[in-house]
Parts: C-alpha cells; structure tokens; sequence
C-alpha cells in the first residue's frame, strides 16, 4: 500500500446567493451594488463586512439615493436580505426600479397567490428593447473605409451583463418599478427588515438615534448570524437628516465607526450609506471632512454633479456629474482589488483615468470622462449653429461701422466668453517724389495720391471665468 495521498482541495462551503469569490482575494466574498460600471470601479463588486459611502453635495439632485436604490432592488432580485434604516422604508422600496419584462413570479411568489393576467404586455417590452438594440446596434457600425471595420469600437464603460440565470449582477430599467408583491413576499419571508432612526430619549442632551441604530442593528445580525445562505445588505438613504435629530460631526464619526466595527463581526453582512447634501460638504465637519468620512468607511465616493454649475453642463453636456474616489474597499489586502482589475479606473494602462456618471432613461452608468465627437458637438447638425449665424452677422454688419466694436457672444444667452473684434484704418503717408532739373510736371498727367488705406484687424478674448480656458 502506497504511504502518498493525493492533494485534494478542501471541501468550500457554498458561496451566499448572489455573492461570488473577489478576484483579488480568494478569503474575500463580495456582491452586486446593482450597477455594473460601479462593480468595476469597487473591483468587482462591494465585499461582505464592509461599508460602502456614497456623497452628493449638489442639493439639486439625488443621485446618492439612486445608487442606494439599485443596491436594494439588486439584493432582492438575488434573494438577500435587505435592512432599511429609514422612516419611510415602505415608500423607499416601492420607489426601487426593477427588472424589465419580468413579473412578480420570478422573486419567489407562487403562482397561485397571483391573478391570471396575460403575459402580453411584458412581450410587448422585450419586443420593443429588442428594436432599440438593433436599432443602435445599426447606428453605432461604422459606415467608413472598410479598413477600419475590423477596429475594436471605442468603448468608455463596462458591458452590462446579460439577463440570465446568474443572479449576481441583474439587468434594471429606471422606467420600470418594483412590484408590490414582490415587497410582501419578502416581508413575510423575513428578507425585508427595517429600522426606523426616529429620535427618542437624549443621553448627556445629545440625540441617541445613532446609539438606537447600532444597537438595533447589533440585534438584527445577531439573529440571523445562524443563517449563512443568506448576506444581509443595510442601506440608510438619509443618515444625518431630520429623522435622526439634530446630529454634530462627532455623531456622524461615532456611527460609521461604530458601523464598521459591527460589520467585522458578522462577515455575512455589508452596507451602504448616503448623507443629505449639507453633509456631504467640508462647511459642515471642517476642512478635511470629506477625507475623514473616507477613512471612517471601507468605501467612499463623490458624486458631483453639474447642476449648481451651468458652464460644466455646456462643456460636458453628455455627462451628469464627476465621479470622485476617496477610498476603496481592501478587507484582506494591503492594496484595493480595484488597482489591478478594475477596466474604468486604467491603472493597468497608463495612469488613472477621470470618471464621470451619466443618468439615462432607462439606467445609471459610470464611465470615463471623453469629449464628445467633433470636438464636443454630440449631434450632428444640418443647419449652422447659432454661434456661426451670430458671427456671420456681426462681421458682415461690421463692413458698415469698421470703427465700432462689436461683442459676438459664442452660445446662448448667457456667453461665457466673448470675442471682440475691431476694425482700425490705418492711412499711409505719401511718398514725395523726387525732383531734378529735367523733370517738369506735364499739365494732363495727374499728381500721384496717397496709397490705399489698410486695414488692419484686432481680435480680444475675454470671459467671465478665465480659469476655464488654458491658452
């Protein structure tokens, strides 16, 4: 009898639903925030026992609140559990977007408990993506030399995954909403839970929602600690809003801390955080506030948008905001998965690229900040622009008045530059000629003039806001 023995592999429990190994770390587990370009950004997704912060300073928008909502209709639609802290927890889900052409049935209701309605109307929805993507599937081939055919197509985001069996990524519609059986089905199931921060008793005359929070949550993942089948997301929509009291920055560390030191001690759990606005800004927590609120978390990013900045909306009209990264997850590594794996980021490349998000009508999508095509013009126009009519006017009004200036805006009513162009005649002094003895002046030749006046052209750039161009 041989004394060797073959090497086997140990026998590995089954992974969470809807969570899968990280490619960095085999010991790390992570799971889907819902959006695909955000999971490459994390470095393949959000792992287990860690928080994930999300800031939006603009108070015109709430793009921090969508993200949240893909990450709680993502942790459904794979079975997880999923813990609210909000007020409204209710209203908070029914307002997440779903999956499009899919009914109730596909998130564990029995058929029975569902009225019989025909399936027409969600055969309609698949029909009509299936000609939108041929569509853009024709407007996107490349219709040049055929030489340049067979270049790969120039890409600035991450492929969304197909609607398949493979509950870690799933594919939402924003024009679509979760339906009200699904909510039920898993509120009697025990998969929806929620907290609500409202205030009560006050400890040294400081507000203690953040203590009733974390004691709450404690209480949460202690019971369904026993249950590995299934991870548990947590997502707050509002931390530090009206609901939690009148909350000092000392509050707002004292919970993230506090946040992820309870998520160290149940693996099987991870959560995501947004702020209101005010909070999300250094006048709020002090210079430096914004970098404090990153080592606090596991995660942190910035989703500034261009709504209270109208210029940055006209230099970038295909894109909503910036995409500022503070911190990344790293559970078991010295450095973020993301460093290495994530495509958007290119650090494997040649430095790292700008990250912007753009909403659509249908999805979320982060990307890398470009320009668009000619130079910023997304469309392509059959008439002159307005500026090129503008221009076209001025100078051809100008021949009249060549010594008045004119002030040609470049776009809209409000011009951020201006170009100021003047005409200026300059006379020429005539030469005397000159005179010798035999000369004499014959009585029917006229006297030579004075030479054609020239005219010479001033051009000045002005703007309201020179840090914008960089000459």
């Amino acid at each position: 009898m041989s004394a060797f023995k073959r090497r086997t592999t140990a026998k590995q429990p089954p992974l969470p639903a809807g969570t899968r190994t990280c490619p960095g770390s085999t010991a790390t587990v992570i799971t889907s925030t819902g959006i695909p370009s955000l999971d490459d950004i994390l470095g393949g997704g959000l792992p287990l026992s860690c928080s994930f912060l999300v800031l939006a300073p603009d108070p015109h928008s709430a793009y921090g609140e969508l993200v949240l909502k893909y990450f709680a209709a993502q942790g459904l639609a794979c079975g997880q559990r999923v813990c609210v802290v909000d007020s409204r927890s209710q209203s908070f889900l029914a307002e997440c977007m779903w999956m499009p052409g899919s009914n109730s049935n596909s998130s564990g209701v029995s058929a029975s408990a569902q009225p019989a309605s025909p399936a027409v109307p969600s055969q309609v929805t698949a029909a009509e993506d299936e000609e939108d993507q041929r569509a853009s599937e024709h407007d996107t081939k490349i219709k040049i030399a055929w030489r340049y055919e067979q270049m790969k197509q120039f890409q600035t985001t991450v492929p969304s995954p197909s609607q398949s069996a493979d509950d870690y990524c799933r594919t939402f519609d924003l024009t679509c909403r979760i339906p009200e059986a699904v909510i039920q089905s898993a509120r009697a199931d025990e998969r929806f839970l929620d907290v609500d921060p409202e205030e009560g008793t006050s400890v040294d005359g400081r507000p203690s929602s953040c203590r009733r929070v974390i004691q709450r949550l404690s209480e949460i993942l202690s019971q369904v600690a026993s249950d590995k089948s299934l991870a548990t997301r947590i997502c707050i929509p509002a931390l530090g809003s009206s609901e939690w009291g009148d909350l000092i920055p000392q509050d707002i560390c004292y919970f993230l801390h506090s946040l992820r030191a309870l998520l160290r001690r149940y693996p099987s759990a991870c959560a995501s955080i947004c702020m209101p606005p005010h909070l999300c800004q250094e006048a709020f927590g002090g210079p430096g506030w914004v970098q404090k609120l990153g080592w606090l978390t596991d995660a942190s990013i910035t989703l500034a948008a261009f709504g209270s900045n109208p210029s940055l909306t006209a230099m970038f009209s295909s894109h909503h905001g910036f995409v500022h990264i503070h911190a990344l997850p790293a559970p078991h590594t010295l450095l973020p998965p993301s460093d290495k794996f994530s495509t958007l980021r290119g650090l494997t490349s040649s430095g790292e690229n700008n990250l912007a998000f753009k909403c659509m009508r249908k999805r979320l999508i982060f990307e890398t900040l470009h320009l668009d095509v000619e130079g910023g013009v997304g469309e392509r126009r059959t008439t002159p622009s307005t500026s090129a009519i503008a221009m076209e006017s001025a100078v051809g009004h100008g021949h009249g008045h060549a010594h008045e200036p004119r002030t040609v805006p470049t776009g809209g009513s409000q011009s951020v530059a201006a170009v100021q162009v003047q005409l200026e005649q300059v006379q020429i002094a005539p030469t005397p000629p000159e005179q010798t003895a035999d000369q004499t002046l014959t009585p029917g030749k006229p006297e030579s003039g004075p030479k054609k006046a020239k005219v010479k052209k001033k051009v000045a750039f002005t703007s309201e806001r020179p840090d914008l161009y960089d000459f």
